[in-house]
C-alpha cells in the first residue's frame, strides 16, 4: 500500500532488458511477461489467455505506450584527475574527451551557463562509471542494465523535472553499479526481480531525445501509442478534486511498523468511474508496479503528479491530455488488495503529499 519497492518479474531475459517500461496494459496481479512492441503496428493479436485478460482491462486496447529498448551496458570507467583548458575547448568537448560528460564537469567545478572557459583553467575530472545515453533509452532501463537504483542515479546526477535524458548525455552511476553480463542479468533477476516504485516510473520512464528533438505535445485523443518523450503541462492552478466518492479505508502516513502509505485508499464498488483529479497529461498507464495493479499517473505541471492504483480498467494512454473530472478508468481490486478500492497519491517534486490536505473538504 505504501510506496515501497515491489517485484515486477521473476525472470528477466537479457535479450529483453528494458530501456522503457513494458507495454502499458492494466490487469490484476503482477505484470506478465514483456511483449514485443512496435508503435507502427496496430493492436496485436493476443497469443495467450493472459493477453486476452490484459486486453479486457485496457478496454480492448493492449497497444504498448512506448517501445522496448535494449540497453548495452558499455559504461566507461573514468579516472579522477585534472584537465587544463586549451584554446578552443568547450565543456561539451572536454566531457566527451574525458568520458565524464559536461553535466558532471559542470557540477564538479561549480560552473553555470553559458559555461565559458578560459585557456589555462584547471577543471577537476570526477572519477567514476559513466553510461553514454543512446536514443530511446530510459533511466529505468539504464539502471537495470547495471543493477543500480534509478533514484540514486537521479540524485548523484542532480537530474530535475521533467527528467528527460538526451542522446549523448553521460550519466554517472552509483559506486556499486557494474555492467551486467547476460548470465549475471539472468541470475540476478531470478534471485531478486528488479523493483520499481511510482517515483521510478514518474522520473525514469521518458525515452531519451536527440539533441535537437523536442518532447511530443499531449493530445486529447492520441491516434497511436506515444513512444517518445512527452512534454509536461506548462502551468497548474494547484487545485484538485476528488477522484471518486467513498469511505477512506487507509490514510496517509504510517500504517504499522515498517509500513507507510504514501497516499490514501478509498473504498469503491468495482466498476466505479475514476476521475482525473485535475487537468494534466497521462505520464503512465499500465500495471508494471505489482502492488498497485492497474495504475495511471498524471503529470499536472509545476512538479505535481497524481497516481491512481488498483484500477480494474484503464481508459487512457500515455501522452493523452485529460481534463479535471474526466474518466480515466474503473475502480477494482487489482494488485495486492482484497477488496475494490482506489489508491490515490499526490506528489510534489517527488515528495508524497497528504491528499487530504489538498482535496476539498467532504
Amino acid at each position: 500500500m505504501g510506496d515501497v519497492k515491489h517485484n515486477l518479474w521473476s525472470v528477466l531475459p537479457c535479450a529483453l532488458l528494458l530501456a522503457g517500461c513494458i507495454p502499458a496494459t492494466g490487469g490484476p496481479g503482477p505484470a506478465s511477461r514483456p511483449l514485443p512492441a512496435s508503435a507502427a503496428l496496430p493492436d496485436p493479436a493476443p497469443d495467450s489467455a493472459e493477453d486476452w485478460q490484459r486486453q479486457d482491462v485496457m478496454g480492448g486496447d493492449a497497444r504498448p505506450t512506448w517501445e522496448l529498448k535494449p540497453v548495452a551496458a558499455t559504461a566507461r570507467d573514468v579516472e579522477a584527475g585534472v584537465y587544463t583548458v586549451r584554446p578552443g575547448d568547450t565543456l561539451r568537448a572536454i566531457g566527451a574527451m574525458t568520458g565524464a560528460g559536461s553535466e558532471a564537469l559542470a557540477m564538479e567545478n561549480d560552473l553555470a551557463p553559458p559555461y565559458l572557459l578560459r585557456p589555462g583553467q584547471q577543471l577537476r575530472i570526477p572519477g567514476g562509471l559513466y553510461h553514454h545515453v543512446a536514443a530511446g533509452e530510459t533511466g529505468i532501463g539504464i539502471a537495470q542494465a547495471y543493477g543500480a537504483d534509478w533514484g540514486e542515479i537521479v540524485t548523484i546526477n542532480a537530474l530535475a523535472a521533467p527528467y528527460i535524458l538526451r542522446v549523448g548525455q553521460r550519466l554517472r552511476l552509483p559506486r556499486a553499479a557494474r555492467p551486467l553480463t547476460p548470465r549475471q542479468v539472468d541470475v540476478a533477476s531470478r534471485a531478486a526481480a528488479f523493483a520499481l516504485d511510482i517515483d521510478d516510473i514518474a522520473t525514469g520512464s521518458q525515452p531519451a531525445l536527440g539533441a535537437r528533438a523536442e518532447p511530443a505535445a499531449a493530445s486529447a485523443a492520441p491516434r497511436r501509442p506515444v513512444t517518445t518523450a512527452v512534454a509536461p503541462p506548462v502551468n497548474f492552478a494547484g487545485r484538485f478534486r476528488w477522484p471518486l466518492t467513498g469511505t477512506i479505508v487507509a490514510r496517509f502516513g504510517a500504517l504499522a511498523p515498517g509500513k507507510v502509505n504514501d497516499g490514501i485508499n478509498i473504498a469503491a464498488a468495482k466498476g466505479t468511474p475514476i476521475h482525473a483529479a485535475a487537468d494534466g497529461v497521462v505520464a503512465y498507464a499500465g500495471d508494471q508496479i505489482a502492488v498497485y495493479g492497474g495504475l495511471v499517473l498524471i503529470d499536472h505541471g509545476g512538479g505535481w503528479i497524481s497516481a491512481y492504483g488498483h484500477a480494474a480498467q484503464i481508459d487512457v494512454q500515455r501522452g493523452q491530455a485529460v481534463k479535471a473530472g474526466e474518466t480515466i478508468g474503473l475502480a477494482g481490486a487489482t494488485g495486492q488488495v482484497q477488496s475494490p478500492q482506489l489508491h490515490f497519491q499526490l506528489r510534489k517534486n517527488r515528495v508524497p503529499i497528504d491528499p487530504m490536505k489538498q482535496l476539498p473538504p467532504r
